[in-house]
């Protein structure tokens, strides 16, 4: 009987997983992308972020050929590719995938028409070949070509460029991808500076990979280090520890009503978060709920 409940937990949950991302390939459908415009930012020599609509992209240039991190929603490729070549005439080479999200994924499929190899996670590239709710396989060119589970370096442009995996964090395919010689770390979204942190427990995120993925990067982080989340504005090492620290407070306050054997909803209504609701910014009723009822989520299974 034992062994029959957790084979149909293991379908459920892979029923609502790709339930999940159906929908969200669904809504990107629905959005209009005609009038967004790349927001091109210099962050170092020969780096610059490309802010559209969706996650945060980042591009290392030079002679070498153009390495970028992540695609945003697939219509908006062509406006990013104009972008890129208003900062270099070379061709775009490699892009990593932080995680599986299609605001970070969508335009992997046109990406690879232009001769682009797709670097991530080996579980990445697993949930992005599960079936949509159709049935049908996803776009071979959606997947990345080359996929790895520990630490992979890239020397371009006379920059190393290194892929650190992180655990179980925002889902269970995260990267860090790490810039040393200019002393930036783009994070994806296990680390954002607007909002609470999202915690897809259905992509495979944790909390407790979360706390260790912002305090290896923390780690990783020096004075003068620029931190790039999946969302919001470059911060520092000083952002990273208050976003930890503010994580860890309000873990423990749920942990104490959950202990209290307090229901989701009376967790909700205690409103552990109201010491922060004013400092997070970018923050709605919506991003705060899914905050506490992933912490009560994970807490209470406990």
């Amino acid at each position: 009987m034992n062994t029959r409940l957790v084979w149909f937990s293991r379908l459920l949950l892979t029923v609502i997983v790709t339930f999940v991302v159906a929908l969200s390939g669904s809504a990107q459908n629905q959005q209009d992308f005609s009038k967004v415009e790349i927001k091109t930012t210099r962050v170092a020599n020969n780096f610059y972020t490309l802010e559209g609509q969706g996650g945060m992209i980042g591009a290392l240039v030079g002679p070498d050929g153009v390495f970028m991190v992540d695609s945003q929603f697939a219509p908006l490729t062509d406006k990013i590719v104009a972008a890129v070549k208003q900062i270099s005439s070379s061709p775009i080479r490699f892009m990593v995938n932080t995680h599986v999200h299609a605001d970070h994924t969508g335009g992997n499929e046109n990406f690879a028409k232009l001769g682009v190899v797709l670097f991530s996670r080996d579980q990445l590239r697993r949930r992005l070949a599960m079936p949509a709710a159709s049935g049908n396989l996803p776009p071979a060119g959606r997947l990345p070509v080359v996929t790895y589970d520990g630490p992979v370096t890239f020397h371009m442009n006379g920059e190393d460029v290194e892929l650190i995996p992180v655990r179980v964090a925002h889902t269970d395919g995260d990267t860090l991808v790490r810039f040393p010689g200019i002393d930036v770390l783009m994070t994806g979204d296990y680390f954002r500076s607007i909002g609470y942190p999202n915690i897809d427990r259905a992509n495979g995120g944790s909390l407790n990979g979360m706390l260790q993925g912002l305090g290896q990067t923390i780690g990783l982080a020096g004075p003068n280090t620029k931190v790039i989340p999946g969302h919001g504005p470059t911060t520092d090492r000083a952002g990273l520890i208050a976003h930890r620290d503010m994580l860890l407070a309000v873990r423990d306050r749920v942990a104490e009503l959950v202990k209290q054997g307090k229901t989701q909803p009376e967790v909700i209504a205690a409103k552990p978060t109201a010491a922060f609701d004013a400092l997070v910014p970018g923050n709605t009723q919506q991003i705060t709920e899914r905050f506490i009822g992933q912490l009560f989520a994970e807490l209470s299974a406990k």
